[in-house]
């Protein structure tokens, strides 16, 4: 065990002092907080600025009255653009072009509650009861699952893709002879997990932090669903879990060749499968209700991906989420032996290919 902590040591020295791990961090925090802000960029004021003439109507919240002593002050300031409208003596309403249509429908409404309010008239307002999910969360439900989809993908392709390259760097400049005089290969492709790992796991702390961080500065947490916590404890772990598996796939395959030209095609088969993954988890987002994403949430290795934005897009059940890390976990002890052994057999020899089946048997 020594032997595998002084890899993974080796492994997080080497790689988070290169320029392509402190680039792809910097920019996996930018592109997070982009996003964050961009809404509220594009978004634009949420009121209005409305020129009052005559008596200034009950206030509104998105409605921000300017006095004007009279129409033509109005007119000039609509065409200025000084002012979104302008209500004059209560019934007319003045606007550069045509009027907005959620202004005017604001106005309309104020306009009618004044009327009724004049009448003497009370209305009783509606009594409203919630029952089940809590369906104004639905839309940010399903935006944090997109993006949950796509940071997931990145971050699983990018570190599998890594410890690939790790081992196929090692084995082509021979240095992994030199390394096995010292540690045991499954101390030495342990402790390459498990510290390429550890900074694909710090990569996605940040883009969380971040994340969480501009939410706060524009105001975006107020609309944030309930059991923010939970989704994100379950990233974490749904991410280590399908790190585990598909990097230990990747070593493996990644030991069968020597050179680096040759890892795309020894790696087809593994990229195949996590594309899959990757669209049924983007379709389990949109409908995380559907039978194929409540299938496929439970089956290794897709789970890593579907069942981490099935939680983050509805209320899944306790049960499922237990019987899928459960499977989960089986399946990648399953693979991890099964990567250390093809790994051992196949990192010492150079040259040609070296063919699966061949070390299978």
């Amino acid at each position: 065990m020594n032997g595998l902590m002084l890899v993974a040591q080796r492994e997080i020295r080497t790689r988070a002092r290169t320029k392509s791990f402190l680039v792809s961090l910097a920019i996996s925090a930018v592109l997070v907080a982009v996003l964050a802000f961009l809404p509220k960029a594009l978004g634009g004021d949420d009121t209005y600025d409305v020129g009052v003439v005559g008596g200034t109507p009950a206030p509104v919240a998105q409605l921000v009255y300017s006095p004007l002593p009279d129409e033509a002050a109005a007119r000039k300031a609509v065409i200025d653009g000084d002012i979104d409208a302008a209500l004059v003596n209560g019934g007319k309403v003045i606007a550069n072009g045509e009027l907005d249509t959620r202004l005017g429908l604001i106005l309309e409404a104020a306009h009618r509650d004044a009327q009724i309010k004049a009448a003497g008239v009370t209305l009783t307002p509606l009594q409203v009861e919630s029952v089940g999910a809590d369906a104004k969360y639905q839309s940010v439900r399903t935006g944090l699952a997109t993006l949950l989809v796509m940071v997931l993908f990145f971050l699983l392709v990018y570190s599998a893709m890594f410890v690939a390259m790790g081992v196929v760097e090692e084995k082509g400049s021979r240095i992994v002879e030199i390394l096995l005089t010292s540690v045991r290969p499954w101390q030495l492709l342990g402790g390459k997990i498990v510290g390429l790992g550890a900074l694909g796991l710090v990569n996605l702390v940040v883009i969380i932090v971040v994340g969480l961080g501009a939410s706060f500065a524009t105001g975006f947490t107020a609309d944030l669903p309930p059991g923010m916590a939970g989704i994100v404890v379950s990233a974490l772990v749904w991410f280590v879990l399908g790190y585990a598996f598909f990097s230990a796939v990747a070593a493996a395959l990644g030991s069968l060749v020597s050179r680096q030209e040759e890892l795309n095609s020894v790696l087809t088969p593994l990229t195949a499968v996590m594309m899959l993954a990757y669209v049924t988890a983007y379709f389990a987002a949109v409908e995380p209700t559907g039978t194929l994403a409540r299938v496929l949430s439970l089956v290794p290795p897709f789970s890593s991906m579907v069942m981490p934005v099935r939680t983050a897009a509805m209320e899944v059940p306790l049960g499922e989420i237990l019987l899928a890390g459960a499977l989960m976990v089986v399946a990648v002890a399953a693979v991890v032996l099964g990567a250390a052994r093809v790994y051992e057999r196949a990192v010492l020899r150079t040259g040609a290919r070296v063919k699966l089946g061949e070390v299978v048997r």
